[in-house]
């Protein structure tokens, strides 16, 4: 009997796969084109013969938590206690699998935000759970009515992604001040809160749940390397929680994996001595600029991108195909790969958008335009 009974092959990988065998540019799947920076590349030759490759502590490597929790102050103003309140995963992924696994059972509601990353549901369902899945504003913004009717005494844990992917919308101070009139309700809802893309934010500055005092003791945050640091590959996350929670999360952790790549734990502890996030969130400001200049005379229609390094188009002035049909229509006749945004809903709501990744070379950029400027 299987657990996930409809899940098949992602939309990422039909896309991707289709992208290949048309030759097509892919701008479908979350993850960069462009080399590391050659500062870790030099850091990670100088570490691969030192004596680092067998397994760190079930946590996490020491030195990388410490520097994490310096990060997480220096950024939030948050102290974190590295023994009892963090815990590397295998990707965010797999923090988010285990956060929601360790605290959801048979009989408890999940609630999700819809467009919503992928992996959500399945967890749920794999804990024995029941998504609860509700659309966010036509904007992407939190529709509190909604989330408000959803809630129940079945609700077990609520999962909110800040930054958003797909959409990349940021919650302002008024949407956490909103939901924090409304969760103080439900004392005993946890939140799952999904902020891999925290670093990648552009004109309105991502507020964390780690600077929210009435929220921050019933919060899991996720975070992610492989995301701010384009590693994806790197499969390196991190969750960072009050510590009754962290510690029957490690309870699940340590049976899921026990512990984390240790040469990619080594190689990032030395990299963040030298990193600057704020350089990386500015290199993807220019990177959206350019992708967005190169389509203004497009027949495409942007949507404001506030942080991650997605960007929403709605095609209504080219075709009125349903999404799935036209980003496989894109790729065939004019060579570019995208995600259509209906595959992120429970109900598959199509609006006619699609999510371009800009996480690419500037001639990976300049090529795609071109072909897309002439639909």
């Amino acid at each position: 009997m299987s657990k996930l009974p409809n899940v098949t092959a992602s939309i990422f990988s039909v896309m991707s796969q289709l992208a290949n065998e048309h030759g097509a540019i892919n701008l479908s799947q979350g993850f960069p084109n462009f080399p590391v920076d050659e500062r870790l590349l030099q850091l990670s030759e100088q570490l691969q013969r030192e004596n680092i490759h067998q397994y760190t502590p079930m946590a996490g490597l020491p030195s990388l938590l410490e520097k994490i929790a310096r990060l997480t102050l220096e950024q939030y103003k948050r102290k974190v206690n590295i023994a009892t309140e963090m815990l590397i995963t295998a990707g965010a992924t797999q923090g988010i699998f285990t956060a929601i696994n360790t605290f959801v059972g048979k009989g408890d509601e999940v609630i999700i935000l819809d467009p919503s990353y992928d992996s959500y549901e399945p967890s749920v369902l794999v804990a024995g759970g029941t998504p609860v899945r509700i659309s966010l504003n036509d904007d992407y913004s939190p529709n509190f009515n909604r989330i408000e009717a959803a809630l129940s005494p079945k609700t077990r844990m609520i999962v909110i992604n800040n930054p958003h992917n797909p959409t990349g919308k940021i919650w302002n101070l008024a949407d956490f001040e909103a939901f924090e009139t409304l969760i103080e309700k439900y004392p005993n809802v946890l939140i799952l809160s999904d902020e891999v893309y925290e670093y990648i934010a552009f004109l309105h500055p991502h507020i964390s749940f780690h600077t929210r005092p009435k929220l921050v003791d019933r919060t899991i945050i996720a975070s992610s390397f492989g995301k701010s640091l384009h590693v994806t590959g790197w499969k390196v996350g991190y969750l960072i929680a009050p510590e009754k929670w962290m510690a029957e999360m490690k309870k699940v952790h340590q049976f899921l994996v026990f512990s984390v790549n240790s040469f990619a734990q080594h190689a990032i502890s030395a990299y963040l001595d030298v990193v600057d996030f704020g350089a990386i969130s500015e290199m993807y400001l220019q990177k959206r600029d350019l992708f967005q200049s190169l389509l203004k005379n497009s027949r495409f229609e942007l949507l404001p991108c506030d942080g991650t390094y997605f960007q929403v188009v709605n095609y209504k002035n080219i075709s009125h195909k349903n999404d799935v049909v036209f980003a496989k229509e894109l790729i065939v006749k004019h060579g570019v790969a995208a995600i259509p945004i209906s595959v992120f809903y429970n109900d598959s709501t199509d609006r006619q958008m699609l999510r371009f990744c800009f996480a690419k070379t500037d001639e990976t950029l300049l090529a795609a335009a071109e072909k897309l400027s002439v639909i």
